[in-house]
């Protein structure tokens, strides 16, 4: 594929999960307000009802008056459709429904186990990458045949094993995932240095670290603004907060919101490791064995919540509603930045500046201590048709075996998806630190029900 300037007008995207909310408005508008880029979009979802609503949606943010960019919104009956020809590529579908979400999340509950998110590791993690594994392979052998030489941009969680699955089908694909985490800590260091340091007005973009791990797992080993090297002033504004926590604003109050937190999690993990847990509170606790997450009561403690599927569904009928609303007028487009750097990073591959970003690709050296082939998130540089992992060096002792524990639990979780292996997969899924206060035999019986709870989206082999 070749990259002259002219191009970039002229683009082909596929979206797939086309019918997704929110995410996709906040996508939709960062392309609308970018002058160098334009083209069609393609949305493919499994309901071609929502794709159509985003259909919709997608042209009115075009015909703001606002608007900079040049895109039409088209639907394609069927992911060959989408793919066919395409220069980009962007996922972010659910897999299956809100019924297995439950599953997930709150089945385990029987025996203590509580999840925050449940959309990575743990139990729910894992029941999650069983049925979003085949969804992965489906997706990566329709781009090898259909559009190989496209870039491709996954924003679907479980993160690691969505972008892992897509290379282990396709090996020569283009293929890297997007995860906004490290952009809130890095949004917490500008904060430190407003109120610790009086230096107002620093942009996330301002801090320079050495990002390392893997998704919803990520650590600064390094930060730096400037001619300041941020990590003793981190050690210190850990101590100060780690009892009381520390709220950014009215806005990141923990209390006020399922996504925020008071970063004692944070503060604990640095206090103890001495590194910069970069992920939101309620993602970093399911990585480690229960300590934060023992019980409601726990959690509360730590100042952050637990994400009922209840409040999942609610917030997917508001969102609907406000979909209706957009659609019929009564709520007028706005044009307003995401925060997301998805369109940025197509710019670069375009040839259009070059960026660093943290991202999700395969280790090719650039942690030199983890396996190579397993996907980490550290950063790269993006740039003409290329993008360049920057070496994080070795994962600091302290952090190895925390980090190292989960990658290869994420390598075996592929390996029994992709097999349809009941016993490499029980014995992975009591393996996750979640569950090392689980008896054999309840965690036994958990593994069969929660499987059985998504039998609808499992091959028939699991079953045998």
């Amino acid at each position: 594929m070749t990259f002259e300037k002219d191009r970039a007008k002229h683009l082909k995207v596929a979206y797939i999960g086309g019918g997704s909310r929110g995410w996709a408005w906040g996508f939709m508008t960062d392309l609308a307000m970018d002058p160098d880029m334009g083209g069609e979009v393609r949305l493919y979802d499994i309901d071609e009802s929502a794709a159509r609503r985003n259909e919709i949606i997608g042209n009115k943010i075009m015909a703001h008056p606002d608007a900079k960019a040049h895109w039409y919104f088209t639907v394609s009956a069927t992911l060959e459709e989408a793919l066919r020809g395409a220069d980009f590529i962007v996922i972010s579908i659910l897999p299956a429904t809100f019924q297995e979400m439950k599953s997930d999340v709150h089945l385990p509950e029987r025996l203590g186990v509580y999840q925050p998110v449940g959309d990575t590791v743990g139990a729910g993690g894992f029941m999650r990458a069983m049925r979003t594994i085949p969804m992965f392979v489906t997706i990566g052998q329709a781009i090898r045949t259909c559009c190989p030489d496209a870039w491709v941009i996954n924003y679907t969680n479980p993160m690691t094993l969505c972008v892992r699955t897509l290379y282990e089908v396709f090996p020569d694909i283009k293929a890297f995932g997007c995860c906004h985490e490290v952009f809130g800590t890095q949004k917490l260091l500008c904060a430190m240095l407003d109120r610790e340091l009086g230096i107002p007005g620093v942009q996330r973009q301002d801090i320079r670290t050495t990002v390392t791990g893997i998704n919803h797992f990520t650590w600064i080993t390094k930060a730096t603004y400037r001619d300041i090297d941020l990590m003793p002033h981190y050690a210190a504004f850990a101590d100060k907060y780690f009892e009381e926590g520390f709220e950014e604003g009215k806005d990141n109050n923990w209390m006020n919101s399922f996504f925020s937190c008071a970063h004692r999690v944070k503060f604990d993990l640095f206090r103890r490791y001495g590194a910069i847990a970069a992920a939101g509170d309620r993602h970093l606790a399911e990585f480690m064995a229960p300590w934060y997450t023992r019980d409601p009561e726990t959690v509360h403690s730590w100042k952050f919540g637990l994400t009922p599927v209840d409040w999942r569904i609610e917030d997917l009928s508001r969102r609907m509603k406000r979909s209706d609303d957009l659609i019929s007028g009564k709520e007028e487009v706005q044009l307003k930045a995401s925060g997301e750097e998805g369109h940025l990073l197509l710019k670069a591959v375009l040839g259009l500046g070059d960026l660093v970003s943290n991202v999700n690709i395969p280790n090719r050296g650039q942690i030199p201590n983890l396996p190579i082939g397993a996907v980490v998130e550290t950063n790269a540089l993006f740039g003409l048709n290329r993008i360049e992992p920057v070496y994080a060096g070795p994962v600091p002792a302290p952090i190895l075996p925390l980090i190292a524990r989960h990658v290869y639990n994420q390598e075996n979780t592929l390996t029994a998806a992709l097999n349809c292996d009941r016993k490499l997969g029980l014995s992975t899924f009591l393996n996750d630190p979640q569950l090392s206060l689980v008896r054999p035999e309840d965690g036994k019986k958990l593994f069969d029900d929660m499987l059985e709870a998504q039998r609808a989206y499992l091959p028939e082999k699991w079953f045998e």
